[in-house]
């Protein structure tokens, strides 16, 4: 038996929760705001925009958004739009993590991958410079990392492939 759930079984988990459903163009999260909800996409496409760059579409069922703020007892780093309409379960964060184990143990994952991503990430951007790779490859890569500490992590990879 897996140690935590993959993403079909964390969306059932989450089957109890409040909904919310989001139009085109409206903002679930916005930079700078103090939620403590955890928001699970259900369905559609939104996008993770930083400082008014985009870094990040994701579409996963399952991807979680407002973690790292709830975590960190901080403001929203970024803002999360919809690009569609989107449905989103919504969780009071401190009780979710604290009444379903399996919850903080999902959200674990996904930062772990994140991290693991990065890491390798940086490793090949120090061979990079070392072997004095052109700049746009050293773009691409810095690029790559972005997207890997993003809230999608990975272009998604986290939420669709939650493993270990």
């Amino acid at each position: 038996m897996p140690l935590m759930p993959d993403a079909a079984d964390f969306l059932k988990r989450c089957a109890g929760l409040s909904m919310m459903r989001l139009q085109a163009g409206e903002t679930a999260l916005t930079c700078g705001s103090k939620t403590g909800r955890l928001l699970v996409l259900r369905s559609g496409s939104v996008e993770v925009v930083k400082d008014g760059t985009q870094i990040a579409k994701v579409s996963t069922p399952g991807a979680v958004f407002g973690e790292l703020a709830v975590l960190l007892d901080q403001a929203h780093t970024a803002d999360v739009r919809a690009l569609e309409q989107s449905d989103f379960y919504v969780a009071n964060a401190a009780t979710l993590l604290a009444h379903d184990s399996a919850v903080p143990l999902y959200v674990a994952a996904i930062l772990a991958q994140r991290l693991h991503g990065a890491n390798q990430a940086l490793v090949e951007l120090k061979h990079q410079l070392r072997a004095g790779e052109p700049s746009s490859v050293i773009s691409d890569t810095v690029e790559k990392v972005e997207q890997l500490l993003s809230p999608s992590g990975n272009l998604e990879m986290p939420y669709s492939r939650i493993s270990g």
